[in-house]
């Protein structure tokens, strides 16, 4: 695929999730919905409506949710469990590695309103931490689907795939990707723009910024690739040395410049492709604020991530 574009319009990825879902549900009675009391935030009250009987609110208990979860699996049923990232990941992270990964449950964990979206709740409802904490587990897929479209798929594939899965949903409205052949397949990059001069790797909301600051470049000479990496684990090693190749590599996440995104990239690229490198992201607990004072103020925004690229380009070249 090559210069991927944005529609008009903004979406909530979390409509999107409801929805493949609803639809999933009508079609196969094992799946069930559990949830910590987010029915509102997880937007499944329509799911409630249309199956009462397949809706579970443990209320504020992220451990026993989870529990419940891989109880309900070893039951034969397909739970989907939803609630906040930071406090999924944060309050039930035992429960997630001993009940989940490790036991190999067949459990469908969805981070609702992850990264930043809490912006004005400060810290403690941040989850910029979530994805350093999963992506170690053995047995657990992570994706950090782009746009509606991509989460509609990440959720078909979860549901299909035969073991844990975490999605990170995003409530931060994005636009939808214009994709020529689109194919969601888990464990496999997108390459959304191709470019021979700085690659840049991004996933979530970070994407469509990416994509913006491509063609930002391009209009001064420089060819950017684009790399959609909304599967972290497994990761599709051979799209990041492919991205080496171009000589320099960017990376874009919203999460902690320790241990995502950039850090499974750079693992790739210190072993086996060494290249300059830049990861973006938030250096630790952040200031309460708004989403949008938070990704200026760290640099995740479509001059932060040209301004990168060409900082790696001069570097280069000295």
């Amino acid at each position: 695929m090559s210069d991927a574009k944005t529609t008009a319009g903004l979406f909530d990825c979390r409509e999107a999730y409801v929805a493949t879902l609803e639809a999933l549900a009508h079609e196969d009675e094992r799946i069930v919905a559990v949830v910590n009391d987010s029915v509102g935030s997880s937007k499944l009250g329509k799911f409630r409506s249309a199956f009462p009987d397949r809706m579970i609110n443990v209320g504020i208990a992220e451990q026993a949710m989870v529990g419940v979860g891989a109880g309900l699996a070893n039951g034969g049923k397909i739970p989907f469990v939803s609630g906040a990232s930071c406090f999924l990941t944060g309050r039930a992270l035992e429960q997630i590695k001993a009940d989940v990964a490790y036991s190999q449950a067949n459990v469908k964990l969805c981070g609702i309103s992850s990264g930043i979206a809490y912006g004005e709740l400060g810290p403690t409802h941040h989850s910029i931490e979530d994805l350093a904490w999963l992506r170690p587990m053995a047995n657990l897929t992570v994706i950090v689907p782009s746009d509606p479209w991509e989460t509609s798929e990440a959720i078909k594939a979860a549901a299909a795939f035969n073991g844990p899965v975490f999605i990170r949903i995003s409530r931060m409205p994005v636009p939808a990707l214009e994709r020529a052949n689109p194919t969601f397949t888990i464990g496999k990059a997108e390459t959304l723009r191709e470019g021979d001069d700085v690659a840049i790797i991004a996933n979530g909301i970070m994407v469509h910024r990416a994509l913006d600051a491509a063609q930002a470049l391009a209009a001064e000479g420089i060819s950017a690739r684009v790399v959609n990496m909304s599967s972290l684990t497994p990761l599709d090693e051979q799209a990041i040395l492919d991205a080496a190749a171009t000589g320099a590599v960017v990376t874009v996440e919203e999460h902690s410049v320790k241990g995502g995104l950039g850090g499974a990239v750079a693992e790739v690229i210190a072993t086996q492709a060494p290249c300059p490198m830049r990861i973006l992201g938030f250096p630790g607990f952040l200031p309460t604020g708004s989403v949008e004072f938070l990704l200026e103020r760290y640099g995740l925004t479509t001059d932060g991530i040209a301004d990168a690229a060409r900082g790696l380009l001069a570097k280069r070249a000295a």
